[in-house]
């Protein structure tokens, strides 16, 4: 797969949550065609800081320190 495309930014986009380790905090989003989005419990737009793997999610990406990431992540539907 190749990298995330950066003009892609902002747009609301669907995936999976795929892994989530409510002690680090951190997960991935899995994307047709895409590679996966690792993000961190922070991104959660409920602020609950926790979700389940094998949830449908929406989400935007914007441009982070290691290039783009995930913010907005809530349940589709």
């Amino acid at each position: 797969m190749t990298a995330h495309d950066p003009s892609t930014a902002y747009t609301e986009r669907r995936g999976t949550v795929v892994l989530f380790d409510d002690h680090a905090g951190l997960g991935t989003i899995a994307e047709d065609d895409q590679p996966d989005w690792p993000f961190h419990c922070t991104s959660i737009a409920d602020g609950t800081r926790t979700i389940a793997v094998g949830t449908e999610v929406t989400f935007r990406v914007r441009p982070g320190p290691t290039g783009l990431e995930p913010f907005e992540i809530a349940p589709a539907g």
